[in-house]
Order: C-alpha cells, then sequence, then structure tokens
C-alpha cells in the first residue's frame, strides 16, 4: 500500500461523509479540499456553495480564499450573498455544512474569534463569518480540524459558532434549526455525538493510532466507544486524486505569482 500522511487521511476521511447529490456549504483549507475529492470521486453531483454567492462551482484548483476567481469561473452562477443566506440556507436548502476552527470542545462548539480574553486577547482571529449561520440551518454540520490538547479544549476562550450548545437538548431549546454537527473528523480519527448527551465520543481512528494517543491530544476527558472502528486507509484512487488536486493547485497559484512579479 502507498504511504499516506495525517493530513492526506484526514481528507479522505472527511470526503467520504459525503454523499452524491447533497448541496454542501463549504469552508476554505481542509473542508474545501475534502469537498472537492468527493466531487471528484465518488460524489460528481455533489452541489458546492461558496460563501462569495457562488453556486455548482466545480474548481480545478483549490481557491485560495472565498474571493478566488476560480469559484465564479466554474459555478452554476454566482448570485449576492444575501440570498446565499435567505434563499437557500435559512430556507433549509443546504444538506451540508462543512467547517473548522481555532478551538472546538466536547459538544461541538467552535472558537474562531479569539484565543485569551476577548478584550486582550493573545491573538486575534479571523472571526465568525457565515459560520454560525451555517451551523444553525445546515441539515448536517461536519467538523475537520488537526487535533491537539490546544485546539480541543475543556473550555472555548470564546463561542463563536454553536454545536449542541451544553448538551443534552440545550441546542433545540434555542431555537436552532439544523442538525448540529455529526462527526468531527481529526489527523487522528473521528468523533460523533452521543446521542443523549450530544457530548464527542471517540468512535473511529486512523490505522497505527491508538485511543490513549487521541486522549492525550485532547483537552477534556475524551470518552471513548465500546467498539472503537478503525478507519478503511486511503484507496489508490483517492490518495491518487487528492495528490493530482494538490498538484495542480501549487502549479497554479505558483504561476499566479509569477504573473504578478513580472508586471
Amino acid at each position: 500500500m502507498t504511504a499516506y500522511t495525517a493530513d492526506e487521511m484526514m481528507t479522505i476521511a472527511a470526503a467520504r461523509r459525503l454523499a452524491n447529490g447533497e448541496v454542501c456549504f463549504v469552508g476554505i483549507g481542509l473542508p474545501s479540499a475534502a469537498c472537492n475529492l468527493a466531487r471528484l470521486t465518488h460524489a460528481p453531483d455533489l452541489v458546492l456553495i461558496y460563501e462569495s454567492g457562488t453556486v455548482g462551482t466545480r474548481p480545478t484548483v483549490l481557491p485560495l480564499s472565498i474571493g478566488d476567481g476560480e469559484l465564479a469561473e466554474t459555478a452554476r452562477t454566482v448570485i449576492p450573498l444575501p440570498e446565499i443566506f435567505t434563499h437557500y440556507l435559512q430556507r433549509g436548502r443546504v444538506d451540508v455544512g462543512f467547517l473548522g476552527g481555532a478551538q472546538i470542545d466536547r459538544f461541538g462548539n467552535l472558537n474562531s474569534t479569539v484565543i485569551g480574553a476577548y478584550d486582550h486577547p493573545s491573538v486575534r482571529l479571523p472571526g465568525a463569518g457565515g459560520a454560525p449561520e451555517i451551523a444553525a440551518h445546515v441539515r448536517r454540520l461536519l467538523i475537520v480540524m488537526k487535533q491537539s490538547a490546544r485546539t480541543f479544549v475543556d473550555r472555548l476562550d470564546f463561542r463563536t459558532t454553536a454545536g449542541f450548545l451544553d448538551g443534552g437538548d440545550a441546542r433545540d431549546r434555542a431555537g436552532l434549526r439544523g442538525g448540529g454537527p455529526q462527526a468531527v473528523i481529526t489527523d487522528l480519527g473521528e468523533l460523533t455525538p452521543d446521542p443523549v448527551t450530544r457530548e464527542f465520543t471517540l468512535t473511529a481512528v486512523f490505522d497505527g493510532v491508538t485511543a490513549d494517543a487521541v486522549r492525550a491530544a485532547c483537552g477534556w476527558p475524551l470518552r471513548v466507544a465500546d467498539r472503537l472502528a478503525k478507519t478503511a486507509p486511503p484507496s489508490e484512487i483517492e490518495l491518487r486524486t487528492l495528490r493530482a488536486l494538490h498538484e495542480r493547485t501549487r502549479e497554479a497559484h505558483s504561476h499566479r505569482v509569477r504573473l504578478t512579479l513580472n508586471r
């Protein structure tokens, strides 16, 4: 079997959770890589929406930002941002939201605002963007991010985006329409919420990873499923497709840089 990295495994595991024909609201970075990998492999009719208003976009390379021209050039249509939220998202027309963050807690709440105290942070992050609305309204939310005790924390420095809030039925009582986060995919394994408490539990690990290693990379006492599954390693086609996508992206972006420098 071809050797692969933890980042590749994480991206592939995330891509596998997307079904053909679903409508997916995509974030930049790892979520974008996972969604486009799914589209290029098992889900060719996956409808990708980016926050810039591009609907049904089919980029040949990964965008640098939501404003990347590649998204508009390959989209079925481009519509104003308010219409994305009012006519697609808030009306329940988006199946899946794909997000990341700087911090996550045991109930799938996310922080992308500050590290440290809000008034005097040690790090000022990009902020909410559309993440709170996406998490509130999509039928199911998927979260992908690298795991460490610094990112998987017992208490968020700031709650930017609601997962299951304080657990249990707190999300329903708050009136959030969407189904909430259904999985957290990391570079070590996969976590899913307990059906009653809504606390995220380790349910699958990647090849060569132990439950103890995942616990050590978590800032709260992580629960582990009684029957811990092992995520299937990448197939040759998954790896080949993902690597080709990243290679095209590197070449395209380096070409843009060269053109800019030569002006």
